[in-house]
Formats: C-alpha cells, sequence, structure tokens
C-alpha cells in the first residue's frame, strides 16, 4: 500500500512541476511590456516588401568569390512544346512533392496546416502554367533527396542549394534563388568572422544541408548535427553551442537582439544556386520546370513572389531561370531598406534574457499551448493513436508466431525466426522505416496510391514484432517444464499442450512487458515523419514540430509531449496494476461472524 501511495505521489509531483512551469512561462510576460511583447510571431507568413533588405555588409568578400556557373541552362524549352504527358509524374496530371515545414519564409507549414513559403508558392505558380495540380508531403531533409532519386516524388522543394556532390543523387532545374551563408555567434563575443572558427569551437549545423558540408569540407571542422534549425538555435541561445552556421532566412528570422545573438558574417557562392530537386533520368520533368520557371520570371510572378515572400537584394552575378530569361523588375531593395533604418527610432541596448527567462520563454510560452492543444488533440492524437494500434495489434499476432517458431523443434522453423529477431532489434527504428517505406513503396504504389502513411504503420508493425515475440518466448519458457509434461500425461499432444497449457500461462506473465511495448509504439509512431506526409496525416510530433517551425519557439514540441504524457502516465499505471494483480492475485475476503458461524455449521 506504501508503494502505491508513493508511486501516486510521484507522478503529482511531476504533474506540478510541469503546471509550475507553465506558471512560470506564463508569469514571464505579465509584466511591463505584456502580452504584445509575448505574442507568438508567424514566421511562415509573407513579411512583404516593407521588410526589404540589402546586401549584407558584414560580407565576406573573399569566400564569396564566385566560380563560374557551370548549370544554368543558356535556354528553354517554349511552353507550347511541353508535353505534360510524358513527363514521368506518379500521378498523371499531378506534381507529387517532398518539402520541409521548418524553415520560414522559404518552406513551412501555415497556421491552417497548409504547406507554404516562398519555395513552394513559387513551384504553385510553375505548375499553373504547366497546367499541373501540386500535392505536398512532409518529410525530413535527410531522406528528401534520396525519396525524390526514388520516385516517392517527383520535385523535392526545400531551398536545395545545388552542389556537385547532390548532383550525383538527384537532378536539379535552374535557380530561383540564391542563399547567403550566415555565421551566428555571441554578441560582442570572440567569434566575429568565419576565420575565427577552430578546431576547439562548438558549431552547430543543420545535418545534411550545404552548411554542414561547407563547415566540414571547406572549414575543415567537426561541427555539431541538429535535426532542425530551431533546435541548433536553441542550443546557441543557452549557450550549449559557441556558433551557428545557418542559412541567412532563417538566421534573420530567429535572431533577436534579447537572446544575446548576432549574425557576424555572411558568406555567398553564385555557383551553388537554389533549385528544385528532380530524379536524374527524368530530364523531360526538368526542362518543363524550366520552362515555367521562366514563364513565371517573364510576367513579373516571380518578381511578386520574391518581393512578398524574401525582399532582398540580388548579389552581383545572380539572377534567376536560364541565360535567356529576362532580368527580373524588382524594387530597389537597398534603398528600401535603407529608408527603414532612417525612419527607425535610435537602436537602444537591450539587456540578454538570463538563462531562466531564456527557458521560460522558449519551453514555456502559453499562448503557444493554447494554439497547440486544438490540432494536437485533433490531427495528431488520432493519428498516432491509430498507428500505434494498428501497429500493435500486427505485432502482437506476428509476435507470438515469431515466439512459437523460435520454440519449434524444427530448425526450419526456429532459425528463420532467429534471423529476423536478430536483424530487426539491431538496425534502429528510422533505418528499417526508411528500408519499408522507400523499398516497397514503388512496388506496392498502385495498392498504397504512394501514400506511405500505412507502409510505416506496416514498418511499425514489423518493428515490433520482433520485441513482442521475444516477450513471448521468455514468457512461455518461463512456464514450468512440468506444466507440459503434467498436460501430455493427461492425453494432450504436444501442439494441444502448448495451445492449451503452457502458452495462455506464459502470456499472462508477460502482460505488463506487452503494455510498455506498446507505449514504445506510441512513441516510435513519431517516426513515421521520415517517409512523407499529408497535412492532415501528421502525428503528435510533427504537429508540434510544425507550430515550433512556424514561431521559432519550442512551447509546442512540449505541448505534444505533455500529450503523450497523458497516454502514457495511465498505461504506466495499469503495467504496475497488472503486475501486482499477477504476482499477488484476488485480496481474499474475510467473512463476518455471522457467515462464517453458517459455514461452520453447514461444514
Amino acid at each position: 500500500m506504501h508503494a502505491h501511495r508513493t508511486g501516486r505521489t510521484s507522478v503529482a509531483v511531476v504533474l506540478v512541476l510541469l503546471l509550475a512551469g507553465l506558471l512560470a512561462g506564463c508569469g514571464s510576460s505579465s509584466d511591463g511590456d505584456t502580452a504584445a511583447a509575448s505574442a507568438p510571431t508567424e514566421l511562415c507568413a509573407p513579411p512583404g516588401v516593407e521588410s526589404a533588405s540589402s546586401v549584407p555588409t558584414n560580407f565576406d568578400a573573399a569566400a564569396a568569390a564566385a566560380s563560374e556557373d557551370r548549370y544554368t541552362t543558356p535556354s528553354v524549352t517554349p511552353l507550347d512544346r511541353i508535353d505534360t504527358a510524358q513527363l514521368g509524374l506518379i500521378t498523371p496530371g499531378t506534381l507529387t512533392v517532398g518539402t520541409l515545414s521548418d524553415a520560414p519564409p522559404s518552406i513551412c507549414v501555415d497556421g491552417s496546416g497548409t504547406y507554404t513559403g516562398y519555395d513552394n508558392e513559387l513551384l504553385k505558380a510553375v505548375a499553373a502554367k504547366l497546367g499541373l495540380q501540386v500535392t505536398f508531403s512532409g518529410t525530413e531533409f535527410s531522406g528528401l533527396l534520396a525519396q525524390v532519386a526514388g520516385r516517392r516524388f517527383d520535385v523535392g522543394s526545400s531551398s536545395i542549394t545545388t552542389t556537385d556532390e547532390r548532383r550525383n543523387t538527384v537532378g536539379f532545374t535552374n535557380g530561383y534563388d540564391f542563399g547567403y551563408f550566415s555565421l551566428v555567434a555571441k554578441a560582442g563575443g570572440p567569434i566575429t568572422a568565419f576565420e575565427d572558427l577552430g578546431p576547439t569551437t562548438r558549431i552547430g549545423v543543420v545535418q545534411g544541408t550545404v552548411q554542414d558540408d561547407y563547415v566540414v569540407n571547406t572549414l575543415g571542422l567537426d561541427p555539431v548535427k541538429f535535426p532542425d534549425y530551431n533546435t541548433a538555435y536553441a542550443n546557441l541561445r543557452t549557450g550549449q553551442i559557441d556558433a551557428w552556421v545557418a542559412p541567412s532566412q532563417q538566421a534573420e528570422g530567429l535572431v533577436k537582439p534579447e537572446d544575446g545573438t548576432a549574425i557576424t558574417q555572411n558568406t555567398f557562392s553564385l555557383n551553388n544556386f537554389v533549385g528544385w530537386a528532380v530524379a536524374r533520368d527524368n530530364q523531360p520533368l526538368i526542362d518543363a520546370l524550366n520552362s515555367g520557371l521562366d514563364a513565371v520570371i517573364a510576367d513579373g510572378t516571380w518578381a511578386q513572389l520574391y518581393s512578398d515572400w524574401v525582399p532582398r537584394e540580388l548579389p552581383e552575378g545572380f539572377k534567376p531561370g536560364s541565360k535567356a530569361a529576362p532580368q527580373p523588375d524588382l524594387p530597389d531593395f537597398a534603398a528600401i531598406a535603407a529608408e527603414n533604418d532612417a525612419a527607425a527610432p535610435a537602436a537602444q541596448a537591450v539587456a540578454p534574457k538570463s538563462t531562466l527567462q531564456q527557458l521560460g520563454d522558449t519551453f514555456f510560452d502559453w499562448e503557444l499551448y493554447k494554439r497547440a492543444i486544438p490540432d494536437l488533440l485533433k490531427t495528431g492524437l488520432p493519428n498516432t493513436l491509430i498507428l500505434a494500434l494498428a501497429s500493435g495489434v500486427i505485432g502482437t499476432v506476428l509476435g507470438m508466431l515469431l515466439a512459437l517458431a523460435g520454440l519449434s523443434r524444427s530448425r526450419w522453423l526456429r532459425w528463420p525466426a532467429r534471423v529476423y529477431t536478430d536483424i530487426f532489434r539491431g538496425l534502429p527504428a528510422v533505418v528499417i522505416i526508411l528500408i519499408i517505406g522507400l523499398g516497397i513503396g514503388p512496388v506496392t504504389s498502385s495498392l498504397t496510391g504512394n501514400n506511405p502513411y500505412w507502409l510505416g504503420a506496416l514498418a511499425l508493425s514489423l518493428l515490433a514484432a520482433a520485441y513482442i515475440g521475444e516477450i513471448f518466448r521468455s514468457g512461455i519458457q518461463s512456464v514450468e517444464r512440468g506444466q507440459l509434461e503434467a498436460a501430455r500425461a493427461l492425453g494432450f499432444g504436444y501442439r494441444g499442450a502448448m495451445r492449451l497449457v503452457v502458452v495462455p500461462q506464459g502470456v499472462r506473465r508477460v502482460l505488463p512487458a506487452l503494455v510498455n511495448q506498446f507505449i514504445s509504439l506510441i512513441k516510435d509512431s513519431s517516426l513515421i515523419y521520415f517517409l512523407g506526409l499529408l497535412a492532415t496525416q501528421r502525428e503528435l510530433f510533427a504537429v508540434g514540430r510544425d507550430l515550433n517551425a512556424q514561431t521559432g519557439n519550442l512551447s509546442p514540441l512540449v505541448a505534444a509531449g505533455l500529450v503523450y504524457l497523458a497516454m502514457t502516465v495511465p498505461l504506466t499505471h495499469l503495467v504496475n496494476y497488472i503486475d501486482k494483480r499477477l504476482r499477488t492475485g484476488r485480496a481474499e475476503k474475510t467473512l463476518d461472524p455471522v457467515e462464517q458461524a453458517i459455514v461452520v455449521e453447514r461444514g
């Protein structure tokens, strides 16, 4: 009884601490500048031409020396000669596009759950010129190029900087944008230029990006790699890394004076423009997109979208589209930026926030909790439960078959079961999900409609089966040998004794472990995002991450964690209850004196 009260007390303490953190986050915005200052910023929205910026003054001209542009095409095929039936599309008449949600304003998910941003809005305009529809799915950048090469997506749209190494995997269109690298470090600190970075500097990058390649291959340093931009910047703010090499747009959107950080230098390479990725052998689609890009440049659509979403002065030598495309007519961004600087009030020194304030703002923004909860419950929770339940049921059935095969007297059953278990338990879950999703996906596309949602559930099921099979096997082997011998002595055959006597006892003994495995499946469902999901298919973690990308704040991820906690804590106590009942059995019922006298008298 004491242990039971202690368990309840620990849960209560955890919940109290979480609530205290929430209140602390709310309280941090209630003084002085109040709610207006703490209102969440919508990063996934066009900032407009009034936010224009000029070429950075802290520009590393030596490192930005432009190499010869070897890839931009001299001209394009006229639009009226493009045959959309010959583009090799996964779905005829529709561009299936893989994109990201965490790099506004280029690529992101807005408050309504729509994939948007400059890159994607421009791609929609190009598709309209070609008479094509567009379907976007979210994925991880680390797997995007492989998914494009494997025809999971027709196009990869993710502000992808073209490099020779990436051209070995996919083909690229002509450039529609350029990209500065920004060096972000502590304001007033010792790191003011790329040349200040050294072997002892902890440099943050997002894994698989061109900034990662730049730090490793150009600077010859070993960076700290993160899965997304917001996580990298949060680590810089809290002092876990010394510097962050980032795309300039993401750096400008995230860096604030009160964070105690600053963009200390920028660099640029003309040869590595930004383009859309297409399978290398699908030249007709590359040609069609190039034609559509020149068309939207010619009619002013490119200039309008560029001015709305990413208004910044073009660096010397860069022009979007083919070499035959007209020079876009853009506002004088340098003049607008100068006017804004002149009209802006004199900059006042902003005292950096304390570590406690930064933690409160980063993880406990109450307004973002209120924004996140509806989407988490409406979209994230149902998808998480569907994935967990489907994979749990299938995994349990397959796990029992694996356990019985592993205990079989026939080596033709026993050895394959052991090999399967060793492989699926030894590989990381994300590798299995990518192998199933990208390996089987093209074969089953006619059945799945190229939708990897259920392939993800299948991958989770196969992964769970390996663990559940071992749980069942250990439970069955824990049943005393005498149980089987007694059943055989009563006339049962081996199979009958196992099915009716041994297996039921073994299953009963491992019920707590099975519930623990189901809890793991609930959390592992977040890995399905690597395969690319529609906005309506996002599970809890993906929903929280999308809002995190829109606002640059980690509070939505904490909100998603609280929903996970609300599901897993009751299951944990269910495990404890089942375990206690199995160990102690039902409490004996004590008869009152009258009932006891009646029993004695009848006896």
